[in-house]
């Protein structure tokens, strides 16, 4: 597609030579751009949307990438990747072997820090910010950066750490804090209201400014004056907004906003009279998520990555109507129907409500799930504190995002022997977002923790049964299950059944070799074996079904049996459960040839789940290789 402007846009130095007055039409056309390339191409929609005027503004103002630009979650960053030499291997985003789905250092220059969990960017860009002081010293470098973080990622713990250092430390970091009210599902929390509460204050920016400006001009502001002066204007801030110092100039950093995010001469003006200010400064300005594509602005939470649509109606690719239900649909659906028979459950999500389906509980059962907002360490602390006072928590958790809560899943869940439910959303290989994303460690993380228990169902029944089974455990349990569809589709008004704790099962009897498999690839070694059989191998494969504890018995008979074994787990090798198998039987004075499949030591790109299973080699095929070629 032609464009007047971006077709020669190529890197932050072409938008720096345009007139100021072009810079409108161009965002016209990276916002143009991004929906066509992403209704082919599914990807992050309403956060990039959102964030066009203001990452043209901070190119064209900023000196990237001597200048550093710091992005928390990689969601609003897609104008960005466009701007930064990127643009004509954009169609490849999200792809195997294409570009990162989140900035990433090793991808761009321009990429200053990773960017795929949210509430991070400030701690970094502080980091950086400190660093780069000294280097504007001894180097006379600008030192310039800017930490750029959504509502939502600061209501993580991690944010307001970051947010409280800076107030500690010399530095001249520019923090942009992008209030659209809305990260993937409404925001959560009195942070929301209290940021609704400051964009109200118009007049006491549009007077502050004012005063700022004359005041500069009749040198009325010195470096000896700028306390009292700062005084002052707190001061006249208190008066015409009827509330004290909000929260960043009570820690000493200095506020500018809120301001239109959206017009991005405004937004240019601003950053180009605030960038060299000493101190900490804040930056809030008022955005809409899915700006300038409708259907986006009326739905912000199904437009948030909305997959393949048509940009002239906004209709969007439906799945199958006959499709296997979604893991996420088990656990929403399950969770109501065990909430409705047992009144000590509730739901806890960090900001996921509809991600995870337990919006399914909330739209019947409002008073009983909690969305607690991208926090997940306190997710699980209070999932603790709630189970302690006779409720039953199912806390659910992206495997990914639960690593950051690993102190609180140790210190405040296992060590009290709490049974909290923590379910594992999106365990093992997640597809399309790459690295950040993958939910490969956590049962390598969780296996070594006492208390804990820890199950992997390999069908959608299993997951339901592992659900209910769960309400009369008093230890902590993990439920870990894969993104996507379910296998088996008679899952609904099933009776329920306690599965045995630690118990596995028979999937296939054989008697060459034989698969211990654990979850999602229990299907891929089914199939593994049938192709095996005509190859004249005879392959018994089993289901373990738990992680923690192992059926040791099942174990040790299959390593009597058979001289060769294979393992297949989704997730990392090293502490995975294919080691904790090599060590049982050794400790059992089995010693057999075993085959270990599963991640190596690696971190595993983006691709679609087939290409990386493939990669990974625990696919069919991989387990076929296996399964022929002699150890």
């Amino acid at each position: 597609m032609e464009y007047t402007y971006l077709n020669n846009i190529y890197y932050p130095s072409d938008l720096k030579a345009l007139p100021l007055e072009a810079l409108p039409a161009v965002c016209k056309e990276v916002r143009d751009f991004i929906i066509q390339q992403l209704s082919q191409n599914p990807g992050h929609l309403g956060s990039s949307l959102g964030t066009v005027e203001l990452t043209v503004a901070l190119h064209y103002v900023f000196d990237a990438p001597n200048d550093q630009l710091v992005w928390d979650v990689g969601h609003q960053a897609y104008a960005h990747k466009i701007l930064t030499g990127r643009r004509e291997r954009f169609h490849t985003n999200r792809q195997y072997k294409g570009i990162a789905p989140f900035p990433n250092p090793a991808e761009s220059e321009y990429d200053a820090f990773i960017a795929g969990h949210a509430s991070n960017s400030i701690s970094a860009a502080l980091g950086i910010a400190i660093a780069e002081g000294e280097k504007k010293k001894a180097e006379g470098h600008s030192g310039r950066v800017v930490a750029i973080i959504g509502d939502g990622a600061m209501t993580g713990g991690l944010a307001f750490e970051g947010l409280n250092n800076s107030s500690m430390l010399r530095n001249n970091l520019l923090i942009v804090l992008n209030d659209n009210n809305m990260a993937i599902d409404p925001i959560k929390g009195g942070f929301t209201q209290y940021l609704l509460d400051l964009t109200t204050s118009k007049r006491y920016n549009q007077w502050r400014w004012r005063l700022y400006c004359l005041a500069r001009k009749w040198h009325l502001i010195t470096d000896n004056n700028k306390g009292r002066v700062q005084r002052l204007a707190n001061n006249l801030k208190a008066i015409l907004t009827k509330q004290g110092n909000n929260i960043f100039q009570g820690l000493n950093i200095r506020y500018f906003g809120p301001s239109d995010g959206h017009d991005v001469l405004e937004l240019v003006r601003i950053f180009s009279e605030i960038k060299d200010y000493e101190g900490p400064k804040v930056l809030h300005i008022i955005t809409k998520k899915g700006k300038g594509y409708e259907p986006a602005e009326n739905d912000q939470t199904t437009w948030h990555a909305p997959g393949e649509f048509d940009v002239e109606t906004g209709e969007r690719l439906k799945a199958p109507s006959n499709r296997p239900a979604l893991w996420q649909e088990v656990f929403g659906e399950t969770l109501l129907e065990l909430a409705r028979a047992n009144q000590q459950i509730v739901g806890v999500t960090p900001a996921m409500p509809s991600g995870c389906s337990m919006n399914i509980m909330q739209a019947e059962l409002p008073d009983r799930v909690f969305d607690v907002g991208i926090a997940e360490g306190h997710a699980v602390t209070f999932s603790a504190g709630m189970a302690k006072a006779g409720l039953k928590p199912y806390c659910n958790i992206y495997s990914s995002f639960l690593q950051r809560a690993y102190d609180n899943i140790i210190h405040d869940v296992a060590l009290p022997k709490l049974p909290v439910v923590l379910c594992i959303d999106r365990a093992g290989i997640v597809g399309n977002d790459g690295a950040t994303h993958h939910g490969l460690f956590d049962l390598a993380y969780l296996r070594p923790i006492p208390n804990m228990l820890i199950g992997a169902p390999m069908v959608a029944s299993d997951l339901r049964q592992m659900m209910h089974m769960a309400q009369g455990i008093d230890s902590p349990i993990a439920i870990r299950y894969p993104r996507g569809s379910g296998m088996g589709v008679e899952w609904r008004d099933k009776e329920f059944e306690n599965l045995p704790i630690g118990k596995g099962r028979v999937l296939r009897e054989g008697n060459d070799v034989a698969i211990l498999a654990l979850g999602k690839p229990c299907a891929s070694a089914l199939e593994a074996a049938v192709a095996a059989e005509q190859e004249g191998v005879s392959v018994a494969v089993y289901d373990l079904r738990y992680a923690k504890p192992l059926d040791s018995e099942l174990i040790i008979e299959v390593g009597k049996q058979f001289d060769r074994i294979i393992t297949v787990e989704d997730g990392v090798l090293r502490g995975g459960v294919g080691e904790a198998i090599i060590k049982l039987l050794s400790d059992n004075n089995i010693h057999k040839s075993i085959k270990n499949l599963g991640i190596a030591d690696t971190f595993i790109e983006q691709g679609t789940p087939a290409e990386l299973y493939s990669l990974c080699g625990y696919d069919t095929e991989g387990i076929l290789r296996a399964i022929i070629e002699k150890n």
